[in-house]
């Protein structure tokens, strides 16, 4: 390994908002699923989302995905668009999903909302 590369950080971005996934994951590693989401209700925004089909094809629905809640608003996928679309695709109603607190959520956001529209 090259000492002087950056480690990946997996991120999502959508309109002003960017979160750390990588981030996300790691405070949610261990812990359950908080309940479960119809991936029709998020068919909508797939449009808005760019999906790669070959990894969608590879993605585990057993995997929760994570939402972020947003101030005000409701929550976000932050992570699990390709799965939404593999459950669409195979028609399954039902999807595990952990929901961060407001602080985690707070924590893996890098900007948009109080972060500003700036980078940190």
């Amino acid at each position: 390994m090259n000492p002087t590369a950056m480690p990946t950080i997996e991120t999502f971005q959508m309109l002003a908002w960017k979160w750390n996934v990588t981030a996300a994951k790691q405070l949610t590693a261990d812990r359950e699923p908080t309940g479960e989401l119809d991936p029709e209700n998020w068919a909508g925004m797939l449009h808005l989302i760019r999906i790669d089909h070959a990894h969608a094809a590879t993605v585990d629905l057993a995997q929760p995905l994570i939402a972020a809640p947003i101030p005000d608003t409701g929550y976000l996928i932050i992570d699990g668009w390709h799965r939404i679309h593999k459950a669409l695709t195979l028609e399954t109603d039902r999807l595990p999903v952990i929901v961060l607190t407001a602080e985690e959520e707070l924590a893996c956001r890098i900007h948009g909302g109080e972060r500003g529209q700036g980078w940190r």
